[in-house]
């Protein structure tokens, strides 16, 4: 290893050399500095750093500092530093009125270590997921008919509300939600706008209606709480993460886990297990649809895979890699996430640079994922660049849609099986075409958590 890759995770005490600051990206506004430019137009935000300033160019939103590092060596020496130098639940402070207090960002390092302890995630519960997500995708299409038009972004969001809830929480738990948990599981998203950079409690409509839903959700699952109680589990049924959570008190009989504590902890299960698949589905539909080549060779591996009725099981899942080369491809032409942040917590150095404590460091997965020199024509959708004798996403600090290292995305696996699960049954069933002219398919990149801009809409027919 490099000494530039080194010196990230040294130790506080280590002496280093202090290095020059990193440069400051031009056209900064008065007090909102690039943040205006991060809501409207934040892929090209980080390309003018890229091509203005290099491998290290700092950005100003709003007051805060954000170095963004660019390439492959300088994501590397972000993705390989400690978690002690570089924290990662200090750079969201904005997300603690989504999640709620001691909850994820909010919690302390080792409740958040808990936190990515999930069985559900360990291979042994995956077969088993497969066919649950199977399951709910065939109930969402029962009452689609013979044909229609549908908006792929409720669709999917309502779909993965379900397969993630009851393959994370708990089958139980599922079968409470209705469509209006999806709505106001919604509207809590809308509120990672990053206006939140200047202050998250800001009186504006996008903050009320943040406020509201959450309020919302806490009202809804304390009625699912307080059907339970009143029925109790039956004879023989397996207590879900909820019953657990009721049951836990402090020494002096008081619950141990406020509602709305326990409200975070469901919003922040629902949230990994629903955002990435979602939109991540939706646009693999689009894009398969924009390029119908790659789509009716997806199609014809599914037709043949399950040409002998086989159900959708792990084991199956495990052969399918046209569809999974298209996934990955979708993934790194639009990652959920493009900006991937740090708080520094003593100085942080990259060759001759040094990042001070205090400041936050980032990396984007939406301009690593198109890096010309990592991805040849890295505009065009081409599933085949992880194909055996290219598989460009062996490049492990390049191709990072799930982050990369030990901040990887624990869940990458689920998000991959869930997806494959829901196409495997969905296309088998239903054949689909563009409602909308190719080019209007788009993410709104006004809010942090990255989504489709509505509408979104597809036509279908039973196949």
């Amino acid at each position: 290893m490099s000494a530039a890759l080194e010196t990230p995770g040294a130790a506080p005490s280590a002496a280093q050399p202090r290095g020059v600051a990193p440069p400051l990206l031009s056209r900064s506004w008065p007090v909102f500095g690039h943040l205006q430019e991060l809501r409207r137009r934040p892929i090209e935000l980080f390309w003018r750093v890229r091509n203005e300033c290099g491998e290290i160019g700092e950005l100003n939103f709003a007051g805060n500092r954000v170095v963004l590092l660019t390439g492959s060596e300088a994501q590397e020496a972000f993705f390989r530093g400690s978690d002690e130098q570089l924290d990662q639940a200090a750079a969201y402070p904005f997300m603690t009125p989504v999640f709620g207090r001691g909850v994820v960002f909010d919690a302390t390092p080792e409740q958040r270590k808990q936190g990515l302890r999930n069985q559900s995630l360990r291979d042994s519960f995956m077969r088993g997921h497969a066919e649950v997500i199977a399951r709910e995708t065939e109930r969402m299409m029962a009452p689609l008919g013979d044909a229609g038009e549908l908006d792929l972004l409720d669709f999917f969001s309502e779909l993965t509300m379900y397969t993630s809830s009851a393959c994370l929480i708990g089958k139980q738990f599922r079968e409470e939600l209705t469509s209006e948990w999806f709505r106001v599981f919604y509207e809590l998203e809308k509120g990672t706008d990053a206006l939140a950079y200047v202050n998250p409690y800001l009186p504006l409509p996008v903050f009320r209606q943040r406020d509201r839903a959450r309020r919302r959700m806490v009202e809804l699952l304390t009625e699912v709480f307080a059907r339970r109680a009143a029925s109790g589990a039956a004879a023989g049924e397996k207590r879900e993460l909820f019953d657990v959570l009721l049951s836990i008190r402090n020494p002096d009989g008081t619950p141990r886990f406020p509602i709305d504590q326990i409200t975070g902890m469901f919003i922040s299960m629902m949230f990994a297990g629903h955002h990435t698949t979602s939109g991540t589905a939706a646009w693999t539909l689009i894009e398969l649809l924009r390029n119908p080549g790659f789509g009716a060779r997806v199609g014809g591996e599914l037709d043949a895979l399950y040409s002998d009725g086989r159900e959708v099981s792990h084991q199956a899942l495990r052969e399918i890699p046209e569809l999974e080369n298209a996934i990955k491809e979708t993934l790194r032409l639009h990652p959920p996430l493009i900006l991937l942040m740090r708080r520094v917590e003593f100085d942080f150095h990259y060759k001759g640079w040094t990042v001070p404590a205090g400041k936050l460091v980032g990396v984007s997965p939406a301009l690593s994922n198109r890096m010309p020199e990592c991805f040849p024509d890295p505009d065009r959708y081409d599933p085949d660049r992880y194909a055996e004798g290219r598989e460009e996403d062996a490049q492990l600090f390049a191709w990072i849609p799930f982050g990369a290292g030990r901040h990887r995305c624990v869940g990458a696996a689920f998000a991959m099986m869930q997806l494959k699960a829901i196409f495997s049954t969905l296309l088998q069933r239903y054949a689909f075409e563009l409602a909308q002219q190719p080019e209007s398919y788009r993410n709104d990149h006004s809010r942090m958590v990255v989504q489709l801009a509505k509408p979104c809409r597809v036509r279908y027919r039973r196949r």
